[in-house]
């Protein structure tokens, strides 16, 4: 089943598109995405103290003026980045308000779509994990607003699946935090085309946190 925007809270403005640029286009988005993609490749080799708007417009083979017409400044293409799959993986306990399957079913796929979103994201879903300090006030906000977003989803129905007898846990909160941890920290270890296939890699870490939750 798809998701439901309405029970998806709004999302707040972030900076796109600040720079010179004032109406998107589809020339102008596939522009943007081209700074957008070099600049996660230099995010993930070597951090963002270490990376300069220079190297960014060096990689493209633009100038300066190309890349600010976008984006207001490195932090902005930061955040974008990072925000992308804050809303994928925040919003993967979102489910149609005539969605009738049991709670258990629910917190099966949400897991699934976590994991999967965070994998499909790589490597910009650990960003934040990674650098915590680089983000503005304001989109740490923004990022919490989700957060509470996603676990009050996942809380109700853990509560409600124990209620059903599907599973075994104490405290419910920590019990959510524990289990959606694992996803969080693939930047300790994942690399693409490593042993596992992405597939592989969603269901050994979704069969994880199902034990976690205790699932029966």
């Amino acid at each position: 089943m798809g998701r439901t925007s309405q029970t998806t809270p709004r999302q707040p403005h972030l900076p796109q598109g600040t720079g010179r640029q004032r109406t998107a286009t589809e020339s102008t988005d596939l522009q943007r995405e081209r700074i957008l993609q070099a600049a996660a490749a230099l995010f993930a080799a070597q951090g963002y103290a270490a990376t300069t708007m220079a190297q960014i417009v060096r990689e493209l083979g633009v100038t300066k003026p190309f890349v600010y017409y976008y984006f207001r400044d490195k932090q902005e293409i930061f955040e974008t980045l990072s925000w992308r799959p804050t809303v994928d993986c925040f919003t993967s306990m979102d489910f149609p308000e005539d969605d009738a399957r049991p709670a258990r079913a629910k917190v099966a796929e949400g897991i699934e779509r976590l994991v999967r979103a965070t994998l499909d994201h790589h490597p910009c879903a650990v960003f934040p994990y990674r650098e915590p300090q680089v983000y503005r006030p304001e989109y740490v906000a923004a990022q919490r607003r989700l957060a509470r977003h996603f676990y009050g989803k996942l809380c109700a129905l853990l509560e409600q699946g124990r209620r059903d007898g599907d599973f075994d846990f104490g405290d419910t909160m920590v019990t959510a935090l524990a289990a959606c941890s694992l996803p969080g920290f693939l930047y300790t270890w994942y690399r693409p085309g490593g042993r596992l296939t992405q597939e592989q890699t969603v269901a050994e870490l979704s069969r994880l946190a199902w034990r976690v939750l205790g699932m029966r």
